[in-house]
């Protein structure tokens, strides 16, 4: 076996693509092949930069670590949904071709029976098969969905180079068989369980909302009054009973809380256990 080697990975898969028949996956191959040639070519990368693997309904690209990442992601968001409109608008409706996507960096190496080895590579095709992944394109109008890694991210995508719009990727979890996945999503989030938007760095929120901490204003029950480094319990009305104790007076709490009234814990005098 090689030497792990950095690589730029390239996925990309055939929607639905079980439900045709020979004739119509011949045909959607030739059609994948086509426009990830042209897609590639388009970002400058030519063939003695990239290995390909072929996967059926799915074809996977080791690209060398010295060609443009940018180039390739401008090339996936202009160049591919291009070419799958004109492809479509000419198709039969069982020969419509629609494309899940994944670019992902990482160290891969080549077994002596030409196959790929590699954590990132296997992280990479787990999130070609998310089903966050799937939802998004079943929703989507458009004939393509695209999911990046963490690093691509951190490295091209959050700086919004020209043609890669940052504000158009989500931070999203996705389930594997081997834990959560992090990874960046364009377009809208679909509603999937056990996946969804993830809190990141530019506040976004993932997951359900913690009462009281949503934007839709304090829990039933709290105040939050200007200046207040914390949430305000009031129990002015009377005197809660949780057991026997009383906290008298108002308290204040290390993390800025404020309790305002007086609170008994513990069982009230003649209260029944």
């Amino acid at each position: 076996m090689t030497d792990p080697v950095s690589r730029t990975i390239l996925l990309l898969d055939i929607e639905r693509f079980s439900d045709r028949d020979d004739v119509e996956q011949a045909y959607l191959r030739r059609m994948l092949y086509d426009i990830t040639d042209r897609a590639l070519e388009s970002a400058g990368i030519d063939e003695t930069l990239r290995l390909r693997a072929d996967r059926g309904d799915a074809v996977m690209e080791l690209i060398d670590a010295n060609a443009s990442v940018t180039a390739l992601l401008r090339a996936l968001l202009t160049e591919v949904p291009a070419q799958l409109r004109a492809v479509n608008r000419m198709a039969s409706s069982s020969a419509q071709i629609r494309l899940r996507g994944v670019v992902a960096t990482g160290y891969v190496a080549v077994d002596e029976r030409d196959g790929w080895v590699g954590s990132d590579l296997n992280h990479a095709c787990r999130l070609l098969d998310a089903q966050l992944l799937r939802a998004a394109l079943r929703e989507r109008d458009d004939d393509f969905a695209l999911c990046v890694s963490e690093s691509v991210h951190a490295g091209i995508v959050r700086h919004s180079h020209t043609g890669i719009p940052a504000e158009d990727f989500h931070a999203v979890t996705v389930d594997s068989k081997n834990g959560a996945l992090r990874a960046w999503l364009h377009g809208p989030v679909p509603d999937v369980p056990g996946a969804g938007k993830r809190s990141d760095d530019h506040g976004e929120k993932g997951g359900a909302p913690v009462p009281g901490t949503s934007g839709d204003g304090p829990a039933p029950g709290r105040e939050a009054p200007p200046g207040s480094a914390g949430p305000v319990f009031n129990f002015n009305g009377g005197s809660p009973s949780f057991g026997g104790s009383l906290v008298g007076g108002d308290q204040h709490g290390v993390s800025g809380g404020r309790v305002t009234g007086d609170v008994h814990l513990g069982r009230s005098g003649g209260e029944p256990a």
